[in-house]
Order: structure tokens, then C-alpha cells, then sequence
């Protein structure tokens, strides 16, 4: 898969389709309230400034959702769809933003006159950037600590191929050139009362979901997690036979990562229907263009090394009279001759919430498996409470 940019045809093709709705429900169903209807108005002018800057006043990740947000939030509500199919939004998003990086068109960053207050943000992924982004926006004073040595968090775990990391740099330079920002990288904070007896009015927990879920079966220590995978595909490149266990993006994102590195065959092994699979239309069809099987109805019950290569032993499953999946009695078969099995079935959080006063948590690690956008949203909506709570007006410090 490559980044998912418009041509020039596509993109005045996209920009012509719009009905301009009145009610903009595109708007209303984007998680961070970015306007479709008014940044499409804006590029139809060809004002492509004036389009990136509306993007960017509600998302500062706007290019980065543009070439990965799914088609159920603005495109699912695009009353285009009645007619003939919505507008694509995201790809037209990104491509606005594309054009503004590469002409330098965006607008200069507004600084706010710092408020006095201070806010610690722990965790750079798409919450914490959201958290920084508000905050600032209000004049705080950001401390963000990272643990990794970029931003992006779990965007790092998306291909290159559609997500280059250039943009994601991008992006938060952009961001981090306020002088109310300060970073800290490779620095790794887990007692979060101590940054507040350290001076910080807040303390804002955007590390997201750090644990793997788990099949808990034998064998399983055979197999590589997605998100190791993912970080170092070319470490795992093979010409043999793969297999992905889930149905989600970052199964299709392993399927994809696999066959692009030249495996002789990919197959995913999904639990559910074909039709349970929460991808986008977009995936479904980059795992046809890849070639990708996909197993449906079916449960990995235990893997076993043989000489060289992995079998894994499957048995189907079906939905009983109460709509649960149970395990088909007397299914169970023996998949020889896989060189590479990835463990791809989304991820938790690794600790507990402690309610604290002042300490508040944000992303992955509140709603658990989300999209950057709706990650984004939940960062921007705890930095609105936090400067309700703590107040925005300049103190003596």
C-alpha cells in the first residue's frame, strides 16, 4: 500500500462532489470537529492555506488522519452517499495538507501569552499530542515526557508504505516550536503525584494501551506479537508461508506488511464472520490486492514447532441459539507449514486508573482500542477539563 494522496483529477473530481449541506453533518460526525464542508469550500477557491489552516485549528494531525482515518466517521455521514458515493474525505483532507507542507503554506503558529500554569503530558502518541495542542492553544506551560525517542506512539506501528514517519515529525515540529512546549524523550515516568509536588498544576496520562492480548494457549511463545512485527518487519521478512491471527486493522496491517515482503502465501485466521471484520473498505481491498486468505469462522486452539516451521492447529467456531461463538465440536485440524505466525489481536492497558486529584488520563488507556482521531478527541476533551479544573488565569509563578 502506498500513502493514499489524490491526483490532481481525483482531488478536483472529490472537491466537485460537494452538496454543501447546510447542517454539515460532516462535521458533526468527525470526533475532533474538524468541517469538511468548510475546508472543501475552501479548496474549491483553490485558497489551499486557508483550507490546511482550517483543518489544522482542530486537529493537529490533520495530513496523519488524512491517510489513516477510516471511512465511518465524516464519509459515513456524507450525504453525497444518497446520490451516487460519498465524498472521500480523508484522502481529500490529506491531500489539502500534503499541498500546504510542500509550498509552505500554512499558516505562521499563534503563541499564547503563557498563563502561569503547568502541565505535565506523559505519553507523545496521538492523545498526548492532542493534550499539547489544547493546552497550549490556552497558554499553558507543556512539559511532555516520551518514552520512545519520537512521537506518534502507536502510529509507529502503521506501515510505512502508508504512513511515512516524515509526516508524523512533521506534524509535531509544527507544534513544538511553541516556546510553552518542552519534550523529554527516552524518559520514562511512573510515579505521576511526584510531578505535581515537583511544581506541575496537572499531569495529563497518555501512554495508551501497552499490553497485547493473548490467545492463552500452548504455543503461543512460538508466535510474534503485532506490535514487534510491525516495528521490525524486514527482521521477520521470509519467503515461506504466514500466518495472522485477528481481524482487526493491525491484522491487515500484518497480512499486508507479510506479502509486501515477499511471503509465498499470507492467511489470516479470523474467529468471526467476514462481515465482523471493523475494517474500511480500503483494507478490505488492499488484502484482495495482496492476495491475502482469509479464514473466517475459525480459532487457533494451539501451535507446534515441526523441524523448521510452525503448525498451527485450528478448529471452527459458530454462533449458538444465544449469539455467542462456541467452538464447533470435533473441528479441529492440524495447519502445517507456516515459516512466520503473528499474534495480531489488539491490545489493554497495563495498569490501573488510580483517581487522583489533578492526575488525568487520556486515549487508549481510558477507552482502550480506538482510532488516532477518536485518541486525538479524548486528548483535546481532557485538556478542556483540566483547565477548567485548574483555572487559566496568570498566577505570581
Amino acid at each position: 500500500m502506498k500513502p493514499h494522496y489524490l491526483t490532481k483529477p481525483q482531488f478536483a473530481t472529490e472537491l466537485e462532489k460537494c452538496l454543501k449541506c447546510p447542517t454539515k453533518p460532516c462535521e458533526k460526525a468527525c470526533p475532533v470537529h474538524c468541517s469538511p464542508h468548510d475546508f472543501i469550500a475552501a479548496a474549491q477557491k483553490d485558497d489551499i492555506a486557508q483550507a490546511a489552516d482550517l483543518i489544522a485549528r482542530q486537529n493537529p494531525l490533520g495530513e496523519v488522519c488524512g491517510l489513516i482515518c477510516p471511512d465511518k466517521f465524516c464519509m459515513n455521514a456524507c450525504l453525497r452517499s444518497h446520490i451516487d458515493a460519498p465524498i472521500r474525505i480523508p484522502p481529500v483532507q490529506a491531500e489539502i495538507m500534503r499541498r500546504a507542507r510542500e509550498n509552505n503554506l500554512r499558516t505562521p503558529l499563534q503563541y499564547a501569552p503563557f498563563n502561569g500554569k503547568r502541565v505535565a503530558v506523559i505519553g507523545l502518541g496521538p492523545s498526548g499530542i492532542a493534550a499539547v495542542f489544547e493546552l497550549t492553544k490556552l497558554g499553558f506551560k507543556v512539559t511532555a515526557f516520551e518514552a520512545a525517542n519520537t512521537v506518534g506512539g502507536a502510529l509507529n506501528l502503521i506501515p510505512m508504505a502508508r504512513l511515512p514517519r516524515e509526516i508524523i515529525a512533521h506534524e509535531w515540529q509544527y507544534l513544538a516550536q511553541n516556546p510553552l512546549v518542552e519534550t523529554h524523550f527516552k524518559t520514562t515516568v511512573a510515579d505521576y503525584p511526584a510531578l505535581l509536588q515537583q511544581g506541575f498544576d496537572a499531569v495529563i496520562v497518555a501512554t495508551g494501551e501497552q499490553k497485547s492480548r493473548s490467545l492463552g494457549i500452548t504455543g503461543e511463545s512460538l508466535t510474534i506479537d503485532y506490535t514487534e512485527y510491525l516495528k521490525n518487519p524486514e527482521k521477520y521478512a521470509t519467503t515461506g508461508n504466514v500466518a495472522v491471527v485477528g481481524g482487526g486493522a493491525a491484522a491487515v496491517d500484518c497480512a499486508n506488511t507479510a506479502a509486501e515482503s515477499g511471503a509465498a502465501n499470507v492467511e489470516m485466521f479470523v474467529r468471526r464472520r467476514l462481515s465482523d471484520m471493523r475494517i474500511t473498505v480500503a483494507e478490505r481491498y488492499s488484502l484482495l490486492q495482496n492476495q491475502v486468505n482469509i479464514t473466517t469462522m475459525t480459532r487457533v486452539t494451539m501451535v507446534v514447532k515441526s523441524d523448521d516451521t510452525l503448525t498451527a492447529y485450528t478448529c471452527k467456531t459458530q454462533f449458538n441459539a444465544d449469539g455467542r461463538l462456541e467452538d464447533v465440536p470435533q473441528s479441529e485440524i492440524a495447519r502445517g507449514g507456516f515459516a512466520l505466525i503473528v499474534l495480531a489481536l489488539g491490545s489493554t492497558r497495563a495498569e490501573d486508573l488510580q483517581p487522583t486529584e489533578n492526575i488525568f488520563y487520556a486515549g487508549d488507556i481510558v477507552t482502550g482500542s480506538s482510532t488516532a482521531v477518536e485518541a486525538l478527541a479524548s486528548g483535546k476533551q481532557i485538556a478542556q477539563e483540566v483547565a477548567k479544573r485548574i483555572g487559566t488565569e496568570r498566577t505570581n509563578t
